[in-house]
C-alpha cells in the first residue's frame, strides 16, 4: 500500500496531462557525441590520468562493440606511476528534471582500488546539487545513492518508502566531510553482484513538482515491459531503492549533467583502503597496487546498453536529441565546480 501511494505522488499533477516521453536517446551511433571527455586532475585526488577523446579512441578505452553496446574501460595492460589511465564522460546537455534510464550490462565496482560511479551534477558545485546513483568503491558489496547539495536540504526517513536503508539525513555537502544524505542498498544484486547478473536498469526520477527524487533498480531477469518497451509508466514499479524525501528539489537540484567515471584510490577508496582486509592484504596502499598490478583492471570497464532521459509531456512537447539544454564549456565549468568539494569520509 505504501509503495503504491508514493508511486502516486511521483506521477502527481502530471498524470493527467501526459506521458513519459524521450527527450534524450543516447544511441550507441552518436553516444559519445554527446558526452564531454574531461582530461584534467581528478578533483578527488584518485590515482588516475584521465584521457581525452582521442586518446582514448586510439587506446581503445572507448569503442562501439560488434554487439552495438558502449564500451568504457581503463587501461589494463602498463603499469604506471603517475596513475592509471581511465575515462571520466560529462553529457553535454543538462536536465532539471525528467527520468533517467540506464541499462547497464556490466560496471566497473568490485575491483580492489576502483571507485566507479554514474552520477549527476550541477554548475557551481554544490549549489545545484549532486545525484550519485550507482556508486561504490574496493570490495562493497551492495551500492550507495547519495545526495550531495547547498545548506537547507535534509530527507526524511520515510518508512516503506524505499527498499534501502538511510545512513545520513543531511545532504549539506560541508557537513560532516560531504558524507551527504545517504541510502545504502541492501542487495548484493546493485554491486559485487551486479555483473555475474548481467545487469540491469536503473531509473532515477528527478521531480521538481512533488519535491522528491527516487532510484529503482530492477534485475535483468524483472525489468518492467513498460521500460523494455520504451514507454515507461512507472506503475508497475513497486517499491523504489532509494526515495529522497523532505528537500526542496526545485531549489537544490538543476542543470543537471550525467556523469560515467572510473578513478582510483583518492579520498574514498584509497582512505578506506585499510579497512577493506581483502584489498590491504595485496598491498601496503591502494596507490601501490593500482600502479603496479595492471591485470587487475582488465574487467573494470563500463558496459551500456542504452541510455534515455525522459520528460513529462505530450508527444510533440520533447525533441528526441536535441541540443537545447547544453552546459556549454563542460572543461572549465567542471573543474570549477569539482575543484572546491571536500573529502569524503564514506
Amino acid at each position: 500500500m505504501i509503495s503504491t501511494l508514493f508511486l502516486a505522488l511521483a506521477a502527481g499533477s502530471w498524470a493527467s496531462s501526459g506521458s513519459w516521453v524521450v527527450q534524450h536517446d543516447y544511441t550507441p551511433d552518436i553516444f559519445f557525441n554527446m558526452f564531454d571527455f574531461y582530461d584534467g586532475q581528478d578533483p578527488t585526488n584518485g590515482f588516475v590520468q584521465y584521457v581525452d577523446s582521442a586518446t582514448a579512441n586510439s587506446s581503445s578505452l572507448t569503442e562501439v562493440t560488434s554487439e552495438n553496446q558502449i564500451y568504457i574501460g581503463v587501461d589494463h595492460t602498463s603499469t604506471s606511476t603517475s596513475g592509471r589511465s581511465s575515462v571520466r564522460l560529462n553529457s553535454t546537455a543538462s536536465y532539471s528534471s525528467g527520468l533517467v534510464i540506464l541499462d547497464l550490462e556490466h560496471f566497473p565496482g568490485g575491483i580492489c582500488g576502483t571507485w566507479p560511479a554514474f552520477w549527476m551534477f550541477g554548475p557551481d558545485w554544490p549549489t545545484h546539487g549532486e545525484i550519485d546513483i550507482l556508486e561504490g568503491v574496493n570490495t562493497q558489496s551492495a551500492n550507495q545513492m547519495t545526495l550531495h547539495t547547498a545548506n537547507g536540504c535534509q530527507i526524511s526517513e520515510t518508512h516503506g518508502a524505499m527498499a534501502g536503508t538511510v545512513s545520513s539525513t543531511d545532504c549539506y555537502a560541508y557537513a560532516d566531510g560531504n558524507e551527504g544524505c545517504a541510502v545504502h542498498d541492501d542487495s548484493t544484486s546493485t554491486y559485487s553482484g551486479f555483473n555475474a547478473n548481467k545487469g540491469g536498469v536503473f531509473a532515477t526520477q528527478v521531480d521538481p513538482v512533488n519535491q522528491v527524487i527516487q532510484i529503482w533498480f530492477f534485475n535483468r531477469s524483472s525489468i518492467p515491459a513498460d521500460i523494455a518497451a520504451g514507454k515507461p509508466t512507472m506503475e508497475s514499479w513497486g517499491m523504489p531503492r532509494a526515495h529522497f524525501g523532505g528537500c526542496d528539489v526545485q531549489s537544490h537540484f538543476s542543470d543537471l549533467t550525467i556523469v560515467f567515471d572510473n578513478t582510483f584510490c583518492g579520498d574514498w577508496a584509497g582512505n578506506s583502503w585499510s579497512s577493506d582486509d581483502s584489498c590491504a592484504s595485496k598491498a601496503d596502499s591502494c596507490d601501490d597496487f593500482v600502479a603496479n598490478n595492471p591485470a587487475a583492471f582488465k574487467d573494470a570497464y563500463w558496459l551500456i546498453n542504452s541510455l534515455k532521459v525522459y520528460q513529462w509531456g505530450t508527444a510533440n512537447s520533447t525533441s528526441t536529441n536535441s541540443t537545447t539544454n547544453s552546459t556549454g564549456n563542460y572543461t572549465s565549468s567542471y573543474a570549477r565546480a569539482r575543484n572546491a568539494r571536500p573529502v569524503r569520509l564514506s
